[in-house]
């Protein structure tokens, strides 16, 4: 059906045509194949259809423990024109409250547990549970018709993301973004039917788009990792082994945790291809320990802020980089384009530090039902006069280097000046986890007391005043922290990545 072409769902009903019996997700419960998850969908499409109202402006939260049902309700939701919204089945009910007053959803699909959790406060939204969803009709002319109104720069998914004030900001992508982003993966690096993606994601982080849709592209299988093997990484890598993975887009936390957790060495991943990553910096020392013991895969430094449906540059490593070294982030994906704006809003130099700015079909319609928030991030072209141009600014310092290729600094937030001179916590940060014994670092500003704090994961002892002459070999004098405080295991946030917000609760307010 030509309309089907205007939504991410598209992806699937072509899939399922193509792939019928093959399986495309396995989870700790069971598998499903495309043509099953394809009915499963529709019927929940349908129902939907039937219970509450549908279509662009109704979105449809899916509150569910990561599993195939979820991946059912973002399909479903997809199949009755509204976008889905993927939440956190762990999140604070405060928090949860403050999304639900945001979105104002047409509904809400979950299970008993979560709907126990629901009633907690008094929410003005359907309640449906998946299971009795799924034991519905599927209404395919209902379906087909509702997709014939979709647009494909109708919104796909909203995607809440912290924001700066503590109210939850709803990042709105549309099916445009998800399918050329998809395009775009599968055109650029070895993905097939054949391939079998290991996803670490959950569903409310970005890289799982990733992990869903190409699966639905190229008829490949995904398995979802159960979430306690990456607490386990010997238990990660014999899962990996016996499931002969062969791709992974990976934070790298999470591959940072197995580099330190010797398990590479003895591991069997010799169907393992594919490394991406992105998220965070991955540090050179934990890179190049991958990059030892399995020489033959492709390793890709990946960035995208969720504002750019995931991913708007990409890195192919193609050598091993020093401690000292910055991994670039590289060029631009297709249909994307990137500016480094200076605090003039003009267009920086080569080698010249700037804020990076990008464009292009894969850039969020806005933040959802917050339109001040979203002027301010998304805004007119500086550069261009001639007609509507919108770019995003993502926050990030960054500079072209001789080869093109776009090198990040750190956060336009995390650039502090300390007694007169100019730091970026980042540089700070990678000169701590070059030193021996450091798995990772994490570097905050204490603003009353003038002071930096820097946070190190390590299993050894550590002097401070040892490791502050240690640090002097790669920073500046007034780059030393002035505090420093030593952890076994950082606390992470549920998307894996360093909780920065954590710590200076703790530490610093």
């Amino acid at each position: 059906m030509e309309t089907m072409m205007q939504s991410a769902v598209c992806l699937l009903e072509q899939a399922a045509e193509k792939f019928k019996n093959k399986t495309v997700f396995e989870d700790k419960d069971g598998s499903i194949s495309f043509e099953e998850l394809r009915e499963k969908s529709r019927i929940i499409g349908s129902e939907l259809i039937k219970r509450v109202e549908t279509g662009r402006k109704c979105p449809v939260i899916v509150y569910l423990p990561k599993s195939i049902k979820s991946i059912i309700s973002f399909m479903g939701s997809l199949y009755s024109a509204s976008p889905y919204v993927p939440i956190d089945y762990a999140i604070p009910m405060a928090r949860m409250e403050k999304t639900v007053e945001n979105l104002h959803p047409t509904a809400i699909i979950t299970d008993t547990d979560g709907k126990a959790k629901l009633e907690s406060f008094n929410l003005d939204t359907e309640i449906l549970i998946f299971d009795e969803l799924a034991d519905g009709q599927a209404d395919d002319a209902a379906v087909d018709k509702s997709l014939g109104g979709v647009c494909d720069l109708d919104p796909a998914y909203i995607m809440y993301t912290s924001g700066s004030t503590g109210v939850p900001k709803g990042v709105t992508i549309s099916n445009r973004g998800v399918i050329d982003y998809i395009e775009w993966i599968v055109k650029t690096f070895p993905i097939d039917e054949n391939s079998v993606i290991g996803m670490q994601s959950a569903f409310h982080f970005d890289n799982s788009v990733f992990d869903m849709y190409t699966t639905f592209y190229t008829g490949a299988k995904t398995m979802i990792i159960p979430e306690i093997l990456f607490m386990y990484p010997e238990k990660l890598m014999d899962y990996m082994t016996e499931n002969k993975i062969s791709v992974i887009f990976w934070v790298p936390t999470v591959m940072i945790s197995v580099a330190n957790g010797g398990v590479l060495e003895n591991a069997d991943l010799s169907a393992l291809k594919l490394i991406l990553f992105a998220g965070e910096v991955m540090p050179n020392t934990q890179l190049n320990i991958w990059r030892k013991y399995l020489p033959d895969c492709m390793y890709v430094n990946m960035y995208g802020p969720t504002e750019a449906t995931d991913i708007a540059t990409y890195y192919i490593v193609d050598r091993e980089y020093e401690n000292h070294e910055t991994l670039p982030i590289g060029k631009v994906c297709r249909n994307m384009r990137a500016l480094i704006l200076n605090d003039d809003d003009k267009q920086c130099a080569v080698g010249e530090q700037g804020e990076l700015c990008i464009s292009g079909t894969g850039i969020a319609l806005g933040y959802w039902n917050s339109p001040e928030i979203t002027a301010k991030a998304f805004v007119q072209n500086p550069l261009n006069t001639k007609y509507h141009d919108r770019i995003y600014r993502t926050g990030d310092l960054v500079y072209e280097n001789e080869e093109g290729n776009i090198i990040f600094i750190g956060r336009k937030d995390s650039q502090i000046k300390l007694r007169g001179n100019r730091i970026e916590l980042g540089d700070l940060e990678s000169a701590a986890a070059a030193i021996e014994n450091v798995a990772s670092a994490c570097a905050l500003f204490d603003a009353d007391k003038q002071e930096i704090v820097l946070f190190i994961e390590t299993t050894a002892e550590i002097v401070a005043r040892k490791f502050k002459m240690e640090l002097k070999k790669y920073v500046p004098a007034y780059m030393v922290p002035g505090k420093i405080v030593t952890m076994e295991k950082f606390p992470h946030t549920p998307s894996g990545k360093i909780d920065r917000v954590g710590l200076r609760k703790t530490y610093i307010n």
